[in-house]
């Protein structure tokens, strides 16, 4: 390893393409320089100064020597600070896992505030869906779930707290035939058109889905959004979040449709590992126990 003197005196080099002004850069005298120079050499037995032209430059060993030892440097540096910064509470990282029914835009404004903190901790935000959100906390890929939905399941230290309720509305397209259909809509009548399922990514277990009937098709599809779009495509049916698609039924992009069988609201949860501490873990569940953000997180950026 270099030591500070030692890369500066190589990008000192580098840059004014002289001993001499690399010594008056460095505010010592040019034999100083000079000598340290061949003592580098000696050290790493190898030529890396190329003094044979007007101009100093440093050799392709020299220029991998001051390229790596300056990246090694910053990485110690980098190491230094995180390990002050555990030292002090707060993790290297922490990976938030959200149930794909929340909107990363929800977020935003509460990762600012935690970046006004400026601990260093780094931040990871993956979703997942149904028992995915479960199961990334439970497998250790998530440090905090945000947005689970069913009850909690059995997971050793498990700590958590509802977010809130989201209300659900079964809506269609204009065009889609149970736009006319007399209400309220029955199971066998839902049933013999497909359904919009946003896909389960757990791993471990058989994909779930909600409202879904008894033999009835289903077309999956990666998130909420694309559901709701799929739906307003015509595509099929099913149930949205009601303060999401507000707007597209009060323009008539989509038909707010009554049914036989309504579907209870979801409750949404918070949850983490007891046995998993720290000061951002601590924060952000802080956080996330305001009413006002919950609200935010759970109601969704409605869709103009």
């Amino acid at each position: 390893m270099l030591s500070q003197e030692e890369l500066a005196l190589l990008e000192a080099i580098r840059t004014t393409g002289s001993l001499s002004r690399a010594a008056a850069a460095l505010g010592k005298a040019p034999s100083t320089i000079s000598h340290a120079a061949r003592q580098l050499e000696t050290r790493y037995d190898a030529l890396l100064f190329d003094r044979r032209r007007y101009r100093l430059q440093l050799t392709p060993a020299g220029q991998l020597l001051a390229t790596e030892a300056q990246r090694l440097m910053a990485d110690m540096s980098r190491l230094n600070t995180r390990v002050r910064q555990v030292a002090n509470g707060w993790e290297d990282r922490l990976t938030i896992v959200t149930d794909e029914l929340l909107e990363m835009a929800t977020l935003l404004p509460v990762i600012a505030d935690f970046d006004k903190l400026e601990a260093g901790v780094g931040l990871r935000f993956t979703h997942e869906v149904l028992g995915g959100t479960w199961e990334a906390l439970r497998e250790g890929r998530a440090d905090l779930v945000v947005g689970a939905t069913n009850e909690p399941p059995a997971i050793p230290g498990l700590r958590w707290f509802e977010l809130g309720q989201m209300a659900w509305t079964f809506a269609v397209a204009p065009r889609h035939p149970l736009a006319t259909a007399p209400e309220p809509l029955s199971r066998d009548t839902i049933r013999t058109h497909r359904a919009i399922v946003v896909a389960d990514t757990s791993r471990g277990a058989s994909g779930r889905s909600y409202g879904i009937q008894g033999g009835q098709s289903q077309l999956a599809v990666p998130s909420m959004a694309a559901k709701v779009r799929a739906q307003a495509e015509g595509l099929g049916v099913g149930w949205l979040p009601r303060h999401r698609v507000s707007g597209l039924i009060e323009r008539g992009e989509l038909v707010e449709r009554r049914t036989a069988d309504p579907r209870e609201p979801n409750t949404l949860y918070v949850a983490w590992r007891g046995e998993h501490e720290g000061r951002a873990l601590d924060w952000w569940v802080e956080r996330l126990r305001q009413p006002r953000l919950a609200k935010r997180l759970v109601d969704g950026v409605p869709i103009t």
